[in-house]
């Protein structure tokens, strides 16, 4: 898709056509909406704060990020926005309770914000290719990380998150597997959900918390 061609994204009513689609691609994946309905949109407002706290959920659960999260929003003169985060510094920011790396990540995502490199709405008239290719060349972000934001901040149709671990279980799951599958093997899985592959990766995320009686 050009560039300069806007990509819609998903509402709740394009996200339940959008469902009916991929049933038609994968029977399992419509077993999964057959049991568990439409998943949620889970939009997130996009912006430094929601960038910046996927950062946070790098590697640890969804639970210990939104402690930390509110910990550093309670504890930061001016909360968790990117001028009052780049002033902190890496060194205080750890006294907060991040590990140096996620301080260094998290420093260096609010400066570029804060003084005007990275202007996070221009995101939005991008390709996906293009929005991926500069949030990762920033340190820290990575091609999951870039993903989870165009997935959930600018509601992108076809984008997927690599390596992400429960959807590999999910995936595990849905296909009777004896262990989840390698990174490249979901990201080939996932190519046959195209141009839906966002929206299969809510039905997979809403059917792992599911099976754990997990809150949607």
């Amino acid at each position: 898709m050009p560039p300069s061609t806007p990509i819609q994204p998903l509402t709740s009513a394009s996200l339940a056509v959008a469902v009916r689609a991929v049933r038609a691609l994968d029977p399992r994946l419509a077993t999964l909406v057959e049991r568990d309905g439409v998943p949620p949109l889970w939009e997130r407002p996009p912006g430094f704060v929601t960038l910046g706290r996927i950062v946070l959920e790098q590697q640890v659960s969804l639970e210990a990020a939104a402690s930390l999260w509110q910990r550093l929003d309670r504890e930061i003169p001016g909360g968790f926005e990117a001028e009052p985060i780049a002033e902190r510094g890496i060194d205080a920011l750890r006294q907060h309770g991040l590990t140096r790396q996620k301080a260094a990540y998290l420093h260096g995502l609010a400066v570029v914000v804060a003084d005007g490199s990275l202007q996070l709405s221009s995101l939005e008239q991008m390709s996906d290719q293009d929005a991926s290719a500069r949030l990762t060349g920033l340190h820290g972000i990575g091609p999951w990380t870039a993903a989870v934001y165009l997935l959930f901040a600018l509601r992108r149709p076809d984008v997927w998150p690599p390596g992400d671990l429960a959807l590999h279980l999910a995936i595990q799951a849905m296909d009777g597997m004896a262990t989840p599958p390698a990174r490249l093997e979901a990201n080939h899985r996932a190519e046959q959900w195209a141009p839906w592959r966002a929206v299969a990766a809510r039905i997979l995320w809403h059917a792992y918390l599911r099976e754990r009686g997990r809150k949607v």
